[in-house]
C-alpha cells in the first residue's frame, strides 16, 4: 500500500469543514437532479448508477428524505432544471495541474467564474485535454481504519477489481475501475479523477493551491476539485 501524503489530510479536513458550512446540501441536491437528467429520467437507484451514488452521498451527510425527493423531482416535469456537468481544465499555482467538475445551468456564468478566480490567484485556465491525459477516471471508496483491518482491506480491494490502494493515518483509499462503479453495493463510492504522477511543491506554493481549491469549491457550481499535487 502507498502512503498518502499531506495534500490528502488538508483536502479531507477542508471536506468536513464544507458539512459546516453548509453549501453541501445545496452542491448534493444538484448531483442528484443531474444524476436523474443524465439517466434519462430514470428515478431508481437501483437502474440509475449515478443516482444510486449521489443517494448514497445525500444519506452520507445527513441530507433529509423530503430534500432528496425534492432534488429528483426537479429532473422530471415541463419545467425540469437544465443542468449539465462540465469539466474545465487548468493549471494552478507551480503549475500544478487542476481538474475542475461544475454543474450548472449556466455555462458562461460559471467560466467567468472559475476563469477569474484562477487568474487572481496564480492559476490559469487550459484547454481541453490539457491535463486531462495526467488523470485516471475511476471509483473511489474511503473505509476507515478503525473499522477495517489490513486484511479486510486487501479481500475488499479483490472484490472490487482495486487498482491501487493508499493509506494515511486514519483511512484507506480505494481505487477500482470506472466501469466497476455500477456493481460497488456493500460500500459507498464514488467518483474521483487519480492523478496518473503526482508533483511536490515547497509549503508556500502548496498553500496557494490549497487556498484557490478552497475557494474553487466555495462556488455553488462547482461540486469538486482534483489535482496532481
Amino acid at each position: 500500500m502507498s502512503g498518502h501524503n499531506k495534500w490528502s489530510k488538508i483536502k479531507r479536513q477542508k471536506e468536513a469543514k464544507d458539512l459546516i458550512k453548509g453549501n453541501v446540501f445545496s452542491k448534493v441536491s444538484r448531483l442528484l437532479t443531474l444524476a436523474v437528467i443524465e439517466g434519462g429520467g430514470i428515478t431508481e437507484p437501483e437502474s440509475n448508477v449515478k443516482l444510486r451514488l449521489a443517494m448514497e452521498k445525500a444519506k452520507a451527510v445527513g441530507m433529509p428524505k423530503d430534500n432528496i425527493k425534492r432534488a429528483i423531482e426537479k429532473a422530471a416535469g415541463p419545467d425540469k432544471a437544465q443542468l449539465k456537468e462540465i469539466i474545465y481544465e487548468g493549471f494552478g499555482p507551480g503549475g500544478v495541474a487542476l481538474i475542475i467538475v461544475a454543474t450548472t445551468d449556466n455555462a458562461n456564468r460559471t467560466l467567468t467564474e472559475i476563469k477569474n478566480l484562477l487568474e487572481r490567484n496564480e492559476g490559469k485556465l487550459g484547454s481541453q485535454n490539457s491535463v486531462a491525459y495526467l488523470f485516471r477516471k475511476c471509483g473511489l471508496i474511503v473505509l476507515p481504519k478503525k473499522d477495517y483491518q489490513e486484511d479486510k482491506i486487501l479481500d475488499i480491494s479483490d472484490q472490487i477489481k482495486a487498482f491501487d490502494i493508499s493509506e494515511d493515518e486514519e483511512r484507506y483509499y480505494l481505487y477500482l475501475p470506472f466501469e466497476n462503479l455500477g456493481r460497488v453495493k456493500e460500500w459507498m463510492a464514488e467518483i474521483d479523477f487519480k492523478p496518473q504522477t503526482v508533483v511536490s511543491l515547497n509549503e508556500e506554493l502548496t498553500k496557494k493551491v490549497s487556498h484557490l481549491v478552497n475557494i474553487l469549491e466555495e462556488l455553488d457550481d462547482v461540486q469538486k476539485v482534483f489535482t496532481n499535487l
